[in-house]
């Protein structure tokens, strides 16, 4: 592409040049020419893959260039134009012969007057030319070069002087490269001359002369002087400062290694710089001066020292006294990027403040940004706290002048800012500029800069100073061994607490360790360090600057800034202190604390809670659930609340008063500013000494103002009035997030007391004593007292510090200030005990501060003179520390552990001591706070047995004597009701709610620890026991005490297998000979006489008067009984159920006759509560006899116990108590259970009469008792009936037809008088009662005469007690409707009559007659039964259950010789349920919701089932014709298909009996008609079944189809001639309603067809009397006329006329056919 371009460009200055020039042209052909033979002739090697390799050959070719040399010297736009096209091609392909170097300069020099586009191809030409040729471009070259630079610099076009700028100063960079690569070459170049340096030369190779002069002319031409070697006149200040910080920035390192050139910036640029900013220089120069400045401090500074610090000095002048607010803002721009490299202020340092003689650039400084901060205290927003920036107008300066003045802020400068409107504060919005002053180079004017951009910037310089220190500082204070990995040695210069680990099993190894908080390393110590200088320098910084440091980051903390501000500067505090205090600095440290300590809780904040009190309102749930409520678990900051008993502090909060809240609660900054102080704690700890007072005050003095400002969260102030609704939604953000502040101050003050634990032993004790130094004492008024105060201010700058200790005066109102900081004090003592607990247990107590620790606590909490909180606060950190202790002994070897354990205990003994004395006096309310200190004592002593009870291998008997404590052996008179043992009256408690807490202990005791107990500690055990049983103050603790008696025996049981128990034991008056034989655990007979111990203290508390201490030691007692069953012996079977069991029964029958007495107060109440003992007892002696009747049988005294026993039952059942009575029936139902359940009967016949004649005594119902809802018998009743069933099982053999009556009789009667029961319905389900009496008839046999019918009789009449004539009309809301026992009662009736069909009996007793009424009730109903179930309907069950026993039942009826009546009654009732099936009431509110369809399908199958049953039996001459008729008019009636008309409804439903053809008259006469479509019934097909019934019944049937029946009954025929003679007069009826109808109606419809349904009732009618061949004998004969099988057509002959008539006029083809067919038929009979 190149050679292509360089032969078009050739050829148009050949053409151009043709008129003139013609030297041009001859130069230009030439060289088109040499071009051309460079080319090869091929057309291959003329593409443009040949280009490249012909380009470069041109530079062989001097002549080449001619053309284009000679182009530029024309001067014509034309030809320079290609010209410089074509030579800075050639330049970029290096094709341009070196000889011609200087003409090619020359010319495009020359060049540089053309147009725009020449002077950019020039410029583009140059760069190329320099990094191509670079060996060749120097000396005259490149100052010819450079100043055709210089020439199109001058151009007044912006684009080419902007170009040729840029141009420029990359040609000056490309110079110092080639000092770069020069030097790099080593010395292979020979030096070119020598220049001066000082007193002396320095030789020069040729890139670095050029560089040197170059340089050089460029400084003069800046400094406005000649140049030396370069060709220019002159050049913008600004530009050449703009190259000469190119240079610096590109190649700092040469001005390192080269003299030279540092001399340059020695003798020119630092003079000038400096010279120039002590003038008055634009902005544009000022920024370009400054931006070289920064540059040479950051990277020249050891080359310049001295001028450096003139400059250092002049920026700090013109920061602290220039009023251009621009020129500031330059000065502290450089000063952050000082600020940012640490590196570099460590130089500055130790260059100046650290040499002697110099001067303190660094320290000055700083105390310039002290100045800087507060000289315009309205632009910051400075005041009392910190407040959040506001962007407003309008605010004077004087007046906030005037009050801060007012207020005491010193080291504030007037200023004469006057009213116009500015922002108040610091914020990220307005105080930063987006782009820096320092790098605005295209501005020639200052831009607008914020009046608190400055203070912005000053703030940066204290934060990244800061930083600077801390990242270099606090990689140093790391162990060497925590930068390795941990090896199994320990650091052997570190003073752990931890004993180094030996062979000694007596000591306790520590286990775990936070080792998150090494004791840091001092860098100081650090000698043989590398950066051990750059240490010392640090130190020596913070040592000369830290009170100007201080005093900046104090004006800004109470500033107006924003979050992203204040978070940095207290960074920046925190950073700072921790860095003084890694290198124990402890003055700068302190004061840092300490500020930062006042910044948290502001001194006014604290002064006014300590004034006024704390501000608790009373407790309400809005109070507590509010937005107040911060700490949920701290009364104050860190003080757990729920540790105190609620009793003590009620007291304390009605006596707190209320104040303003505005001036006494903290802030999410105040919390800020606690978290970073409780950093500092955590990582200088070990190192604080002293200090730590600081701290633990500030975090005291905080957890007291947030007590007494009621854990409110304080709103962040603004720092200006106006509306700013930014700073509204900062100061709310800030006010949302307290929580989360508040958070996170709670986990590092956790964490600050988790980090003691790596503490040395020295650090930790005096941590500790400075914990016990935070608890507050009342005083007399007169008294004075003083903290330790923090360290004093040097330097002369205020350094403030925390508000003296206040002095508590006992008049101080209700004590709430030390009472509150008291709290925090104990909490605070508390935790660090705990977290330190090994420490206490591995060293000495002096040593490891355990016993300042627990003297402390021991004392607050039995000293009277303490607030209740305080001492509760106390008891409960020592117990906590004491549980503490005992979980981390508990692994310990027994050596240690037991040792230990017991001091724990006697700990936990001598806590008590001092409350129990008898001498202590004190006041009624302080007694009370006592019992609550003992409370909390005797929590703790539960707590331990819970955790370490397992592990404790000694001091149980201390444990109870401190369970023991709370008991008073004195001789009180007590009045008791009803009189108690003498012990009771003897034996006091300290107070009631001492007695679950001490009663927890023993209960883990009894329930865990029974084999750890020593056995001589077990009478003392029953004697605790039986103290707590008998107390009267807490009836639930004597009532679990009772059990505990059980886990005694069951213990005992373990220990002992058998039970040698002897009547000589039990007969001895007095307990003495059982109590040493049990006190001796090696003696023969010691745990069966303990056992008995037990049962005689069982039974002395079992007559207490106490409900349910009674019942439930009688309950153990049976339990304990039952556990030893097997291994008691006959005899001792024998001696308990005489002594304890009958016992128990016959003093529970003698209270029950005692409060039965009229004149007994409180009867009712005291029956009750008797009745439930003696309801205990019967279940104990069931579940006695029922476990072990194998072994009581076995006994030779059996039945005498047995007969005993039935005798205690009939006595219970003659007292008529319902409950009672269930009760002793349950039992007698479980014993009997067990007996039948036994292999070999065991229980004889006698007993089992015994148990009849109990049960069948009567029914269990209180006579006197009302049958109504006041008492629910059911349950009674069903375990009456549920002892039946295991009786009858027992006695079945035995089971004569007396009793079965006997039972029935009681049964109903018990079915009768059962109480409906609550929340029962029997519609679905039968009740308990009612299914286990259906159970019991479905048991008895029935193979004894006269039990079958006794039981279907009885059956029946549960099966009609649903549907009796009052049960058919209550609705489904009634509790008793024995609708599920009846649907159950039918199918035993069923099966009872099925299997017995073959009796006689059943028949003759009418038991059949019974049973079939009982299910047609029912059956008839139907829809008439108002109550409907979700299952199988009651109508249906009684159908089903009716044909099977119809099924069964009627060929014995018709064979056996029974009474007439019996079988006409029989009948009768089999028709009423023949009727009942093919009927229903559709009207009926049931109907609505049955399935008619399917119900219909039902009835119509029941019907067939039933006709092939009852026909044509139902023609025999025994059955009434009353019988037959009803049944012809129930189908007659249930056949009519459309509601009649009113004139036929009396035919119908009327007294249609025994109408014959006469009676037919009426329908003969012509109704009136109507038009209404009347719809067919919903049970068509019933009626369409039913029609035929009585088509069927009165057709002749033939004879073949006769067959004999049995001899009760004539042949069929005649019991069909009976049958048709009984329907024909209703068939005849039922197709005259319909005929007549017709007839009547149609007319009136003309010619319009007759509804479906009746066109469908009259054809099939029609179609049935032509077809139908009648008996001949059914139906009388016409007058005048003889006919055997059509008598029905000739009775139905007039309607027939009058019909066809009508049919003929309505033009009914299809009716009219069928009519005249039946015509036809009658004109046949009549002989036509």
């Amino acid at each position: 592409m190149t050679a292509q371009l360089l032969a078009s460009e050739l050829a148009n200055l050949i053409q151009e040049s043709k008129r003139k020039h013609s030297d041009l042209r001859q130069a230009a052909e030439k060289s088109l020419d040499e071009l051309k033979t460079l080319r090869t002739p091929s057309e291959a090697q003329t593409s443009e893959a040949q280009t490249p390799d012909t380009v470069p050959d041109l530079a062989q070719r001097p002549n080449f260039v001619n053309p284009f040399i000679i182009a530029c010297g024309t001067k014509n736009v034309k030809f320079t134009g290609i010209a410089i096209v074509c030579l800075q091609r050639l330049i970029v392909s290096r094709a341009l012969p070196r000889s011609r170097l200087s003409q090619v300069l020359d010319a495009l020099q020359q060049a540089t007057s053309a147009g725009l586009d020449v002077q950019l191809k020039i410029l583009q030409a140059l760069p190329a030319l320099l990094s191509n040729y670079s060996a060749d471009v120097k000396g005259q070259l490149l100052v010819t070069a450079l100043n055709v630079c210089f020439i199109l610099q001058s151009s007044k076009n912006a684009i080419v002087n902007n170009t040729s700028a840029a141009t420029l100063q990359q040609l000056v960079v490309s110079v110092f490269d080639k000092v770069v690569a020069e030097d790099k070459s080593g010395g292979d170049s020979p030096t070119v001359g020598e220049v001066p340096v000082g007193d002396s030369t320095v030789p020069l190779r040729a890139a670095a002369m050029d560089a040197h002069r170059v340089f050089n002319d460029i400084c003069l031409l800046t400094e406005g002087q000649r140049p030396e070697y370069l060709r220019v006149s002159g050049l913008p200040q600004t530009f050449g400062l703009e190259l000469i910080e190119s240079v610096l920035t590109n190649h700092a390192g040469i001005f390192t290694t080269h003299t030279e050139q540092a001399s340059i910036l020695r003798m020119r640029v630092m003079p000038f710089i400096i010279s120039a900013l002590r003038g008055r220089p634009n902005f544009a120069t000022s920024v370009r001066l400054v931006r070289i400045l920064y540059t040479l401090l950051r990277r020249h500074l050891s080359i310049l020292p001295s001028e450096s610090r003139d400059a250092l000095e002049i920026l700090t002048r013109l920061l602290d006294q220039d009023t251009s607010l621009w020129k500031r803002a330059l000065c502290m721009e450089v000063f952050r990027g000082i600020f940012s490299e640490h590196a570099l202020l460590r130089r500055i340092f130790m260059l100046y403040d650290a040499q002697e003689g110099q001067k303190n650039i660094l320290k000055n400084l700083t105390a310039t940004f002290v100045r800087v901060s507060t000289e315009r205290p309205v632009v910051i927003g400075l005041g009392h706290q910190s407040t959040i920036p506001v962007a407003s107008a309008s605010i004077g300066a004087s007046n906030d002048q005037v009050m801060l003045e007012a207020s005491g802020v010193t080291g504030i400068l007037a200023s004469s800012v006057g009213s116009d409107g500015h922002n108040t504060g610091i914020s990220s919005q307005w105080s930063v500029m987006r782009v820096p002053c320092i790098d605005q180079l295209d501005k020639t004017d200052a831009p607008a800069i914020p009046e608190s951009y400055v203070y912005s910037l000053t703030l940066s310089c204290i934060t990244s100073l800061s930083e600077g220190l801390a990242k270099f500082i606090l990689p140093l204070t790391v162990p060497s061994e925590g930068r390795r990995k941990r090896g199994p040695k320990q650091d052997a210069g570190r003073d752990s607490p931890a004993p180094q680990v030996d062979d000694s099993s007596e000591k306790l190894e520590r286990s775990a360790s936070f080792k998150r908080n090494p004791v840091p390393v001092n860098p100081l110590t650090l000698e043989s360090h590398p950066l051990y200088a750059e240490i010392k320098v640090c130190a020596a910084f913070i040592d000369e600057c830290w009170p100007a440091i201080l005093a900046t980051c104090s004006t800004f903390l109470y500033a107006a800034l924003d979050s992203e501000y204040y978070h940095s500067l207290v960074r920046a505090f925190q950073k700072f202190a921790h860095v003084a205090g890694l290198l124990q600095l402890a003055t700068p440290r302190d004061a840092f604390l300490t500020t930062l300590g006042k910044a948290a809780v502001p001194p006014n904040v604290f002064t006014a809670c300590t004034n006024y009190g704390p501000v608790r309102p009373p407790p309400s749930p809005v109070a507590t659930e509010g937005s107040g409520n911060i700490f949920s678990n701290a009364r104050g900051l860190l003080s757990v609340d729920s540790l105190v008993s609620p009793s003590i502090i009620g007291a304390e909060k009605q006596r707190q008063h209320s104040m303003d809240l505005s001036s006494i609660t903290l802030n999410t900054r105040n919390l800020l500013c606690l978290r970073a102080l409780l950093n500092l704690g955590i990582a200088l700890g070990p190192t604080l000494s002293s200090s730590w007072s600081i701290v633990l005050e500030t975090l005291q003095q905080a957890d007291f103002v947030m007590f007494s400002s009621g854990k409110a969260a304080g709103r962040t102030p603004l720092a200006a009035k106006g509306p700013d609704p930014q700073a509204e939604q900062e100061a709310s953000a800030l006010l949302a997030n307290f929580n989360t502040e508040t958070r996170a101050v709670e986990t590092a003050a956790s964490r600050l007391f988790e980090s003691t634990v790596d503490f040395p032993n020295p650090a930790f004790v005096e941590i500790v004593g400075a914990v016990c130094n935070l608890l507050e004492h009342a005083e007399p008024p007169s008294g004075a007292s003083s903290r330790p105060q923090s360290p004093p201010s040097t330097a002369g700058l205020r350094t403030p510090s925390l508000a003296p200790k206040r002095v508590i005066s006992i008049s101080a109102p209700a004590l709430a200030g030390p009472n509150q900081e008291n709290q925090f004090a104990l909490s605070k003592l508390g935790d660090i005990a705990s977290i330190n607990i090994e420490r206490l247990l591995a060293y000495p107590p002096d040593v490891s501060g355990w016993t300042p620790l627990t003297t402390e606590l021991i004392n607050a909490l039995s000293s009277v003179s303490n607030t209740a909180s305080v001492r509760a606060r106390a008891a409960e950190t020592l117990v906590r520390i004491l549980l503490e202790e005992a979980n981390a002994v508990a692994p310990q070897p027994e050596g240690v552990r037991g040792q230990i354990q017991k001091r724990l205990l006697e700990a936990f003994r001598d806590s008590l001591v001092p409350m129990q004395t008898s001498d202590r006096a004190v006041s009624i309310a302080k007694h009370a706070i006592d019992v609550d200190i003992h409370k909390i004592v005797l929590e703790g002593l539960k707590s331990l047995l819970e955790n370490c009870g397992e592990s404790l291998i000694s001091g149980w008997e201390l444990t109870f004597e401190i369970i023991d404590t709370i008991f008073i052996e004195r001789n009180l008179r007590v009045e008791v009701q009803q009189g108690s043992p003498t012990q009771r009256t003897d034996i006091l408690t300290r107070a009631v709610k001492l007695i679950r807490p001490s009663f927890a202990s023993l209960q883990l005791i009894c329930s865990d620890f029974l084999p750890s107990l020593p056995n001589a500690c077990f009478l003392n055990l029953v004697d605790t026991l039986y103290k707590f049983c008998t107390q009267d103050d807490e009836l639930n603790v004597a009532l679990t005490t009772v059990t505990f008696f059980w886990a005694i025996s069951d213990f005992l049981s373990a220990k002992s297998e058998t039970m040698s128990i002897t009547e000589d034991m039990i007969l001895e008056s007095e307990d003495q000979a059982l109590i040493a034989l049990a006190a001796e655990p090696f003696e023969k007979g010691s745990g069966a006489a303990l056992w008995m111990l037990l049962l005689l203290r069982l039974t002395s508390v079992a007559a207490d008067q106490r409900l349910e201490l009674r019942n439930s030691a009688i309950q153990t007692l049976m339990r304990i009984i039952s556990a030893y069953g097997e291994s008691l012996s006959p005899e001792a079977w024998s001696v308990c159920m005489r002594a304890v069991v009958f016992t128990l029964l016959s003093s529970v029958e003698g209270e029950l006759r005692a409060v039965d007495k009229p004149s007994m107060k409180d009867k009712n109440k005291n029956q009750d509560e008797w009745k439930e003992t003696a309801i205990v007892v019967l279940q104990g002696v069931s579940d006695l006899f029922g476990s072990y009747l194998g072994v009581l049988a076995a006994h030779r005294s059996f039945s005498e116990i047995w007969r005993d026993l039935m005798g205690h039952f009939r006595t219970l059942l003659d007292l008529q108590i319902l409950d009672i009575n269930a009760a002793t029936y349950s039992a007698l139902r479980d014993i009997l259970r067990r007996c039948a359940e036994q292999e070999n009967p065991s229980v004889g016949k006698d007993s089992m009469d015994l148990a009849w004649e109990l049960w069948s005594h009567s029914v269990p119902i209180p006579r006197d008792e009302k049958d109504d809802k006041s008492s629910d018998n059911q349950k009674c009743l069903v375990v009456w009936v549920e002892a039946l069933l295991e009786l009858y099982g027992l006695i079945h053999a035995d089971f004569s037809v007396e009793r079965v009556r006997r039972m029935l009789t009681l049964l109903h009667e018990a079915m009768q008088h059962a109480t409906p029961g609550a929340y029962a319905s029997d519609i679905e389900y039968v009740t308990p009662l009612q299914g286990k009496i259906l159970e019991v008839f479905r048991m008895v046999r029935t193979d004894l005469e006269g039990v079958p019918s006794a039981m279907i009789t009885q059956v029946a009449e549960f099966v009609s007690l649903a549907f009796a004539h009052e049960g058919a009309t209550k609705g489904a809301t009634e509790r008793r409707t024995y609708v599920a026992m009846s649907k159950e009662s039918m199918s035993i009736l069923q099966s009872l009559v099925v299997k017995n069909a073959s009796e006689r009996d059943i028949y003759e007793t009418g038991a059949f007659a019974t049973a079939l009424s009982a299910l047609a009730k029912p059956v008839t109903l139907k829809y008439q039964f108002k109550i409907v179930t979700k299952s199988v309907q009651p109508w249906r069950v009684a159908t089903q259950s009716a044909l099977a026993v119809l099924t069964a039942a009627l060929p014995h009826l018709r064979t056996m010789e029974l009474p007439r009546e019996a079988i006409q009654n029989s009948w009768q009732i089999i028709i009423s349920i023949a009727n009942g099936i093919i009927s229903a009431d559709l009207a009926a509110a049931a109907a609505a919701a049955a399935d008619i369809m399917g119900d219909q399908e039902f009835d119509m199958a029941s019907f067939r089932e039933l006709r092939q049953l009852i026909i044509p039996a139902l023609g025999a001459e025994v059955v009434l014709d009353e019988s037959r008729k009803s049944y012809a008019e129930g189908l007659f009636r249930t056949s009519i298909m459309h509601a009649p008309a009113p004139a036929e409804a009396a035919v119908i439903y009327g007294n249609t009996s025994g109408r014959d053809a006469t009676g037919l008259s009426a329908l003969y006469k012509k109704r009136n008609g109507r038009t209404i479509d009347v719809p067919p019934t919903k049970r068509s097909l019933m009626s369409e079944v039913c029609l035929d019934e009585l088509f069927s019944l009165v057709e002749a049937r033939d004879e073949e189809e006769e067959e004999e029946t049995p001899t009760t009954y004539v042949d069929t025929g005649r019991l069909h001639i009976r049958l048709a003679r009984t329907v024909a007069p209703y068939l005849i009826l039922r197709c005259a309603l319909t005929l007549r109808g017709y007839v009547a109606d149609q007319p009136l419809r003309g010619r319009m067809p007759q509804p479906l349904s009746q066109r469908k009732e009259l054809r099939c009618i029609l179609r049935r009397l032509v077809a139908l061949r009648s008996e001949p004998d059914a139906i009388p004969d016409a007058p005048n006329v003889e006919s055997e099988t059509r008598k029905h057509l000739l009775r139905l002959y007039p309607l027939l006329v009058n019909a066809v008539q009508v049919a003929g006029t309505a033009g009914d083809e299809k009716v009219l056919g069928l009519i005249r067919e039946a015509l036809d038929v009658v004109g046949g009979e009549f002989g036509l």
